[in-house]
């Protein structure tokens, strides 16, 4: 047990959970030592103004296995924190069954500015140009109708539904006796 306690690196972002996801005094320590090297010279270029970001969204998935993602402008590398030049948005995924909504938050982003590509299994999300540039990409869950999207923009709130590809359903038919 003594070991969980001792100091953890930043190569995997994930590494301060240990075995136990609920460690929330491994996240606390995490976000201390986070704090203590933004504060060090050579942090990355800060803009004068520009904020760090960096937060995690746990949730329990479909399968009741928790879902973990991180959103923000920092990206915990081996060298230490550094400032990306994108951020992340928070998202969350919904998945019912005929369609996904996927829920993203872009606070302070003009809707024109919003950019949204999908395939059957993934959608995009760009919100480039003025400060701060936002970028995800999202894995969906199931196989959506990409023609099927509709989207809805408000007070900083992006609310995207796809609707599931329908599954094929097999004909019966016939076997002949030979």
């Amino acid at each position: 047990m003594a070991d969980k306690k001792k100091r953890r690196d930043f190569e995997d972002p994930f590494d301060f959970f240990g075995d136990d996801l609920f460690d929330f005094e491994g996240i606390r320590r995490m976000m201390d030592e986070l704090m203590k090297r933004a504060m060090e010279p050579g942090f990355g270029e800060l803009k004068g103004g520009e904020p760090l970001v960096s937060g995690l969204s746990i949730r329990v998935g479909p399968d009741g296995k928790p879902v973990i993602q991180k959103f923000g402008n920092v990206k915990l590398t081996s060298k230490g924190p550094m400032i990306a030049d994108k951020r992340e948005p928070l998202v969350d995924v919904i998945e019912r069954e005929n369609d996904i909504t996927v829920i993203v938050e872009l606070p302070g982003v003009d809707k024109r500015r919003i950019k949204l590509n999908t395939t059957d299994r993934t959608l995009t999300i760009a919100a480039p140009g003025e400060e701060p540039d936002f970028f995800k990409e999202v894995k969906l869950p199931a196989a959506v109708n990409s023609k099927s999207a509709k989207a809805t923009y408000k007070n900083g709130v992006l609310e995207v539904c796809l609707q599931k590809r329908e599954k094929s359903k097999p004909k019966p038919e016939s076997i002949a006796i030979e």
